[in-house]
């Protein structure tokens, strides 16, 4: 009987011992999308913050027509497409 404790307590030694290494390894795996995880975060932010506040982006909108700036009509398109996914996203 004076066995199991001991048989146990060097069980959870070895498990501790290989959960340190797959946390390492887990780590090392990770690390290539740190950026691209970052920058995907940024962009969710910048979608709650115009779901938010909706009145900058017609600001915005306002402002690229007064301007009247080259390849406005493609950027507005991109901008709708983009909208409409982030609303599809986010609908709940």
């Amino acid at each position: 009987m004076n066995k199991k404790p001991a048989q146990l307590a060097q069980r959870r030694k070895h498990l501790l011992a290989q959960v340190a290494a797959q946390r390492i390894v887990l780590a090392q795996n990770v690390e290539p999308l740190r950026a691209p995880l970052l920058l995907m975060d940024r962009g969710v932010t910048a979608l709650r913050y115009l779901k938010q506040h909706p009145a900058v982006l017609v600001g915005v909108s306002l402002m690229l027509a007064a301007l009247r700036l080259k390849h406005t009509g493609k950027w507005a398109q991109r901008a709708w497409i983009g909208w409409q996914l982030g609303r599809r996203l986010f609908k709940k």
